[in-house]
């Protein structure tokens, strides 16, 4: 019987990775194909239940935070915590993604702000997950953080200011939330600093390599889907750009021109600046923490899938990183986006064997967004046949 490994992550707003897995090995099951699903994300939405669900002894946990517009909100983390020898000198581990407290979903439409969504939830997170360790025994954490999906542009300000971080303006008061505060920073106190983050071990899961900065930048880019207008984004960029020089100043840190700084509206400059973390692609990430690789043993194919086939996901997103390493494994890789963009069909099959639009095959994107689950199983019936041959 031939092994299909099925690895999807969400088809955002329809179904979660694991949903759209299951979906797939029923229709494949039904066609005689053994399979392996394999829960996906790439940072964003979908993180810690991917890793959760897959790493032995991960432990969640839901803590109160805040979330873009600072009302009270609840986020899900996930935590493993060594076998104590001497925990003082050992770390816990804990995996948070920004988008389950600051993320664009989280926020109405007509409520979209990124002059004042605040990644202050994030601080959040990362606090409690460090209480958690703390309280086991542990001094410290290594810490994954997924920040894609954000609803904010304040350059991980928020987040700083959760973690006793003091941004203070000209007549030394606080900065209010938002992106657009930034610009009136006149400088960092760190005495009040969780001194925690100091013995812990960040690293942060990004997808993009924008700069915090610029026409390619955080503002510029994605400030727009969520909900800032042309003059916004002129205000944002600048505040970002002053942001950056204080941060340079005040921390030493130059962080303005990394790739990847611009990913979540600013917050991977915002890791770098003052949590010493590390920026690597996501999806590698979590193939790795997965063991994916060995899941590609024995099998005749892979079938991945998100929501949109267009040109982010060749610059490496979920699918691209699926592809990938199947391809090292000589195993053909499918491709199912909910929707493709057809003016880079081409390209996207120089990456897989296959691609196939969901909206299309369910007749109608409000179809396939209704009643996801059964065109998938279907999908997989009727063609696994011809995928395999």
């Amino acid at each position: 019987m031939k092994k299909i490994v099925v690895a999807c992550a969400s088809f955002k707003g329809t179904l979660s990775s694991r949903e759209a897995g299951a979906a797939l090995a029923r229709g494949f099951a039904a066609a005689g194909f053994e399979t392996r699903v394999v829960a996906l994300a790439d940072g964003g939405e979908g993180l810690v239940e991917a890793l959760a669900s897959q790493i032995p002894d991960a432990h969640v946990f839901d803590t109160p935070c805040r979330d873009p517009l600072c009302k009270p909100h609840s986020a899900r983390f996930a935590m493993t915590f060594p076998a104590l020898k001497n925990a003082a000198n050992q770390r816990a581990q804990a995996i948070i993604e920004m988008a389950a407290s600051s993320g664009l979903p989280l926020v109405a439409e007509n409520e979209r702000d990124p002059k004042i969504a605040t990644t202050l939830g994030v601080g959040d997170q990362i606090r409690a997950a460090l209480d958690r360790a703390s309280q086991s025994g542990f001094n410290g954490l290594d810490l994954l953080i997924g920040i894609g999906g954000s609803a904010t542009n304040d350059g991980g300000a928020g987040m700083a200011q959760a973690l006793g971080a003091k941004l203070l303006d000209a007549g030394g008061r606080e900065l209010p939330p938002g992106g657009a505060a930034l610009k009136q920073l006149k400088r960092i106190d760190m005495t009040e600093f969780d001194p925690r983050i100091i013995t812990s071990r960040i690293t942060v899961a990004c997808d993009v390599v924008n700069p915090l900065c610029g026409p390619q930048g955080a503002s510029a880019i994605y400030g727009p889907q969520k909900g800032a207008t042309p003059a916004d984004v002129v205000v944002l960029d600048a505040a970002l750009e002053h942001f950056a020089a204080i941060v340079q100043r005040d921390l030493g840190r130059i962080v303005k021109d990394v790739p990847g700084a611009g990913a979540a509206g600013g917050l991977g400059a915002g890791c770098m600046a003052f949590l010493n973390a590390s920026l690597k692609p996501g999806i590698e990430l979590v193939l790795d923490a997965i063991a994916f690789d060995r899941a590609l043993d024995g099998a005749a194919l892979v079938i991945t899938g998100e929501g949109y086939l267009d040109e982010q996901t060749l610059m490496g997103k979920a699918c691209a990183g699926v592809s990938s390493r199947a391809k090292k494994a000589g195993v053909p890789c499918v491709a199912i986006g909910g929707g493709i963009d057809e003016a880079r069909r081409a390209d996207l099959l120089g990456v897989f064997k296959a691609i196939e639009s969901l909206s299309r095959y369910a007749g109608s994107i409000d179809e396939a967004k209704r009643n996801g689950s059964h065109w998938l199983e279907k999908m997989a019936r009727e063609k696994a046949a011809t995928w395999t041959a």
